[in-house]
């Protein structure tokens, strides 16, 4: 697939500098840019590349100097990441699209299932009865997906997905390879000869729409009502939402963090890797989760960025373990205190 920097520069609004004939089959990192490729550069630590680099388009801010005859063309924009990450997205839809339509064998579909234009079903998959999956949906083989499942145009399902029964996803999400979506809640009810009784998972799980859920991240479905992921969340490979759990909007999460059962979590919260948070308390919109806290009780206000284990005030951890550093001077004074005191009783 080929495009010219003046259909790119037409595209993103860019201001076009150089041959606007030049071509380009790929995209490539500055440092590893050559002629048939498009580069950007977007962070300044960079920027000493676009003197050396062969890049046949390069996209670069509205001040960047370029003095390099090796360059086909420029395209300044305002953002040049912004820019690039909207380049990127039009690239991967255009080669998905072409890529992958149609039903293939042997893949089994339920009765009274409906499904949009343009869908694709790839091998071995499993669609369940009276399933509603919208246009240009694409199910990647191995997948499963349970009766009743209702999924949104536009959306994309790895392979070796599963999606069980009743559950619903939006439109325009991507659920990455491996990943369950409304698996039994962790539910059990201890009895007096110690044992445990499994407690029913009657409900299930609600993905808005524009969510992406990276691989092998297990969504539980609700005991009752719905275990909800809200319009823009973005969750990372390897996470666990118990049951009953909701995630506000455009929340994101880094891999390997659990959050336990009926706990709420509000809008723009970013939580990073492997943080851990009880059950049953509330996140505050716009918290900041520090990597590798444990979060134990409600945060109420909201914005506030908390860190460590028991998770708490950024400043306050930071301060602390500056006072952790003095120890060993405190202890020092401490002894040269006292062995001063010893000395004049003697």
């Amino acid at each position: 697939m080929q495009f010219t920097a003046k259909d790119i520069a037409a595209l993103l609004g860019g201001k076009l500098e150089g041959n606007p004939s030049q071509a380009v089959t790929g995209i490539a990192k500055i440092e590893e840019a050559s002629p048939s490729s498009l580069s950007f550069i977007g962070n300044p630590k960079y920027e000493q590349f676009a003197q050396t680099a062969h890049a046949g388009i390069l996209l670069i801010n509205e001040t960047l100097v370029v003095k390099n005859d090796n360059i086909g063309a420029i395209i300044r924009v305002a953002d040049p990441y912004a820019s690039f990450t909207k380049l990127l997205e039009l690239y991967q839809q255009m080669m998905t699209q072409s890529a992958h339509k149609g039903i293939q064998q042997p893949s089994y579909i339920g009765t009274d299932t409906t499904y949009g234009s343009d869908i694709f079903l790839g091998a071995f998959a499993y669609v369940g009865d009276k399933v509603t999956i919208g246009k240009n949906v694409k199910i990647y083989p191995g997948t499963f997906i349970g009766d009743g499942v209702r999924i949104g145009d536009g959306t994309v399902i790895h392979a070796g997905a599963k999606v069980y029964e009743g559950c619903t996803i939006g439109r325009d999400c991507v659920i990455h390879a491996g990943v369950v979506i409304g698996g039994d809640g962790f539910g059990f009810a201890p009895l007096p000869d110690g044992s445990f009784k499994k407690i029913p998972q009657l409900g299930i799980v609600e993905i808005g729409n524009n969510v992406e859920i990276g691989a092998n991240t297990v969504i539980d479905r609700a005991t009752l009502g719905a275990t909800v992921i809200r319009d823009g969340v973005k969750l990372d490979n390897l996470i666990h939402i118990a049951h009953n759990v909701e995630i506000g909007e455009n929340t994101v999460m880094a891999a390997q963090t659990g959050i336990s059962g009926s706990t709420r979590v509000g809008r723009g919260v970013m939580i990073g890797g492997q943080v851990g948070i009880v059950g049953h308390i509330k996140i505050a919109d716009g918290v900041k989760i520090n990597a590798q806290s444990g979060v134990s009780k409600s945060i109420e206000e909201k914005n506030k960025g908390v860190t460590g284990s028991p998770a708490g005030d950024f400043r306050e951890h930071y301060k602390g373990l500056a006072y952790v550093k003095r120890i060993p001077d405190l202890l020092k004074r401490i002894e040269d205190l006292e062995k001063s005191l010893l000395d004049k009783k003697s």
